[in-house]
């Protein structure tokens, strides 16, 4: 039996390109956000970027990612600033002052001259929650430096993030192994 080819064999390039600093957004109900910001900072180290990453919801948890990172803190730095899960915590106004203290940390980040780029995992459940405004989230992210690159994770992103952002993938959940009884596993989800 004969192939056929189905690859694209033509290509139109683009006629003027820019360069400039892009806003991310992974979202969505399935798994992987987080997991893609945190492929994106590994292609980032190794270009020669340093990277901070700011986690909204996640406590101390001894995570993969942290341990990895944390192994290379002349490249990355991670700031775990959550209490945990909202199911745990339980108190909506000590998430709020928590989400703020994580906000002000990416304030920071995002202003500074050190990172190339910075990633806040969890921060559209911080603004779907209602623990961070989302104006104000967007204000900030139109006063950072020009070729600072900036990725936001977490479900439900809002649609003034989706707009404003150079590049929005949604991550759909087809299958998950939690709805077959299967519980979180070390190395695939943290």
């Amino acid at each position: 039996m004969k192939k056929i080819d189905q690859a694209p064999r033509i290509h139109q390039a683009l006629k003027k390109t820019v360069k400039k600093g892009l806003i991310i957004v992974y979202t969505g109900n399935g798994k992987g956000k987080s997991t893609a910001a945190f492929g994106t900072a590994i292609r980032a180290i190794g270009t020669g970027y340093k990277v901070a990453i700011v986690q909204f919801i996640k406590g101390p948890w001894k995570t993969g990612e942290v341990k990895f990172f944390k192994s290379l803190k002349e490249q990355c730095q991670v700031f775990q600033m959550g209490d945990g899960f909202t199911w745990n915590t339980k108190d909506f106004d000590q998430d709020v002052k928590t989400a703020q203290r994580a906000w002000k940390k990416c304030c920071e980040l995002l202003q500074d001259k050190e990172h190339q780029l910075v990633i806040f995992d969890e921060i559209n459940y911080a603004i779907d929650y209602n623990f961070l405004d989302v104006e104000e989230v967007i204000a900030q992210l139109k006063k950072k430096p020009p070729l600072k690159h900036v990725i936001l994770t977490g479900n439900k992103a809002a649609s003034q993030l989706i707009d404003l952002a150079d590049l929005v993938t949604e991550m759909k959940c087809l299958k998950h192994p939690y709805d077959s009884g299967i519980m979180a596993q070390a190395a695939i989800e943290y």
